[in-house]
């Protein structure tokens, strides 16, 4: 029995973490997990993420790869058989049509996918645009004086010379 769980006081408590949360929310929304076609996760390295989808019996034009916004789909549709000579007494190995989807972080990318031994091989890597990157801030002399100029105070278009007269 799946419960759901309260991210309310977690919300209160942060910022910036919205995104996360409306993720997890909608990850447990989904009842009927559907395990077709089997896949496995693996990290390959510190950035790079590997999808391996099995998907026996589908060729490169019946698979479908796209991302749009954060959101990699893989899907697979048999062409239908015209040719009408093959005569099939079971069918064991799956045909059915398919979608399966996968959530990507902040800066992951697919880099490339492959089709070899009846497996889908979709390559991901992280990379976080260097402006976004921790950066090492040196202590020493390059200070920059954001308050040079005196401060004026008294009437509007009053100079320092006209006020210490008056």
């Amino acid at each position: 029995m799946r419960t759901n769980f309260d991210f309310t006081p977690y919300r209160r408590s942060t910022v910036g973490f919205d995104r996360l949360f409306d993720l997890l929310e909608n990850a447990t929304k989904f009842d009927a997990v559907d395990n077709y076609p089997p896949f496995d996760l693996e990290r390959v390295g510190d950035d790079q993420y590997r999808i391996t989808l099995a998907v026996a019996g589908f060729s490169k034009d019946e698979l479908d790869l796209h991302v749009k916004e954060g959101v990699l789909t893989v899907s697979g549709r048999k062409a239908d058989d015209k040719d009408g000579e093959r005569q099939i007494l079971h069918r064991g190995i799956g045909q059915r049509a398919f979608e399966r989807r996968f959530q990507l972080a902040d800066f992951v990318q697919v880099r490339g996918a492959d089709l070899r031994d009846g497996l889908l091989i979709v390559d991901l890597v992280r990379e976080v645009p260097e402006a976004m990157r921790p950066r090492r801030i040196e202590i020493g002399g390059n200070v920059h004086q954001i308050d040079a100029q005196p401060r004026k105070q008294g009437k509007i278009g009053q100079s320092d010379e006209s006020r210490s007269a008056a």
